[in-house]
């Protein structure tokens, strides 16, 4: 449609135009001079159509929009030659009124052919964002400034051309009828041909600029949706690399930029999650329960943060990126056992009410170490969860918990998933002073700290759900391991 529309104005241009530039061609009737110009553009475009497949369609991407270029240039160029053998042989024109019907369609043909390239890498760009393609930008470079450059020339020189042959032609007829038409409607003759010779060339230069405006916009937005993901922590985003100029070095840079922040943000976060279970199967080893409960544990809370992501308490507090880090940070909600003494934490039977008063404290203990790492590295989502674990996974809804006596809505979403957790996996463990109950029995005990021990949105998560819990008890437990 956009080649269809430039060849549909050529033949009204040059309707038009042949008798502003040329007392020749005006003398020539509307069908003669436009019969023989439909007949070339038909043939360009049978020519095109066989062209195009065996010059533009094989080559490499970084060389079809220069090629569309030519190829539509040369067309117009052709054609134009055609016209002024045409007229040479037909009316017997001179060589000179030939050759301005050249230098039209030479121009007419510049304009198009830079419109078309310049949808060639639009077209180029959407394909390559498609299909993740790539070009090598580097390997032919050709600066941007020199493209402007040499548009901003070839457009000066065209219109300069275009508007000297007005301007001589005009003279030439001025010399001719000056003294039989009065001056006035002499000037208004003029004027008209001004116009409309300026109307066309401001239309065609006003083309090309909304069309460079167009892929300009493109390639920032391009750019700045991937930075602006990248600046959110989303790093899977790439720039298409369309163009072998400024805008496809910068694309191609930013790409191997991101790889390397994925590379090394996935090593921290590897590190990371290496270093919070050595951690916390560190503290394990210092108590009576196994890394087992580690692992069913993290799993415990993830599928009850699953389940309750879309209920309209919850929504805002457990996106998705926010249930993957309760994930890797529930292994930490136990990391103050540490600092229980041995005598405690390994004693073999219950504990009296003044030990039970110190172990306690290892959920203060644990949210102290945490706020104490947020306080050094800076506080961000993962130590904020991690903190709230360790603080308020014995905390109860009713607020009899520790170590803060928070109760209902105030208690962190966090530590009220992991109190569930927690509970429920302690129940169905066997202990030196109890043994592991069975899913109905720990089921039964949860379900009678409905609205006092637990959080009721969640013990209906975990009545949802609990087939899962089943199998995570299945799949990791003490004896599996």
């Amino acid at each position: 449609m956009r080649l269809f529309l430039h060849y549909c104005s050529t033949i009204v241009i040059i309707g038009i135009y042949g008798g502003q530039v040329c007392p020749f061609l005006e003398s020539l009737t509307p069908l003669q001079l436009i019969l023989p110009l439909i007949v070339a553009l038909a043939a360009s475009l049978l020519v095109r159509r066989l062209i195009l497949p065996h010059y533009i369609t094989p080559a490499k991407y970084q060389q079809q929009s220069l090629r569309v270029f030519l190829l539509e240039f040369m067309l117009f160029v052709v054609s134009g030659f055609f016209l002024m053998a045409f007229n040479r042989i037909v009316y017997d024109f001179p060589w000179s009124s030939g050759l301005k019907l050249v230098l039209a369609m030479t121009t007419l043909g510049f304009f198009l052919a830079i419109d078309m390239a310049l949808a060639k890498e639009r077209e180029l760009s959407a394909l390559f964002w498609e299909k993740k393609f790539d070009l090598d930008p580097e390997k032919h470079y050709f600066p941007f400034p020199a493209k402007l450059a040499i548009l901003a020339v070839s457009c000066s020189i065209f219109v300069c051309g275009i508007i000297f042959l007005v301007i001589n032609k005009d003279l030439d007829w001025l010399g001719t009828v000056g003294k039989t038409v009065p001056v006035a409607e002499a000037q208004r003759s003029i004027l008209l041909e001004f116009v409309f010779v300026f109307g066309v060339l401001l239309a065609y230069i006003l083309n090309l600029v909304i069309s460079f405006a167009h892929n300009m916009r493109t390639y920032f937005h391009n750019e700045n949706s991937v930075l602006i993901q990248a600046t959110g922590g989303h790093l899977d985003g790439a720039v298409p690399v369309s163009t072998s100029d400024e805008f496809g070095v910068m694309a191609k840079h930013t790409n191997l930029m991101i790889v390397g922040l994925k590379e090394k943000t996935e090593e921290l976060q590897r590190t990371r999650d290496v270093t919070i279970m050595s951690l916390a199967s560190l503290a394990e080893t210092r108590d009576n329960e196994t890394g087992a409960h580690l692992l069913r544990t993290q799993r415990y809370i993830k599928s009850l943060a699953n389940h309750l992501q879309d209920h309209p308490a919850f929504k805002e507090h457990l996106d998705e990126e926010t249930i993957e880090l309760l994930f890797k940070s529930a292994p930490l909600h136990d990391i103050g056992k540490v600092g229980i003494p041995d005598h405690i934490l390994l004693k073999p039977g219950r504990l009296t009410p003044e030990e039970f008063t110190i172990m306690k404290t290892h959920a203060s203990l644990g949210g102290d170490a945490l706020r104490g790492a947020e306080k050094s590295l800076g506080s961000n989502s993962f130590l904020r969860l991690a903190r709230e674990i360790a603080y308020c996974h014995h905390e109860k809804w009713d607020g009899s918990g520790y170590p803060l006596g928070l109760m209902g809505h105030d208690i962190p979403v966090p530590g009220r998933l992991m109190a569930l957790a927690d509970v429920y996996d302690a129940l169905i463990s066997a202990r030196v002073y109890k043994p592991a109950f069975s899913h109905g029995k720990a089921k039964e005990i949860i379900l009678e700290g409905r609205g006092s021990h637990f959080d009721p949105d969640v013990i209906d998560a975990f009545l949802a759900v609990e087939g899962e819990f089943v199998q995570i008890a299945k799949e990791y437990s003490d004896a599996g391991e």
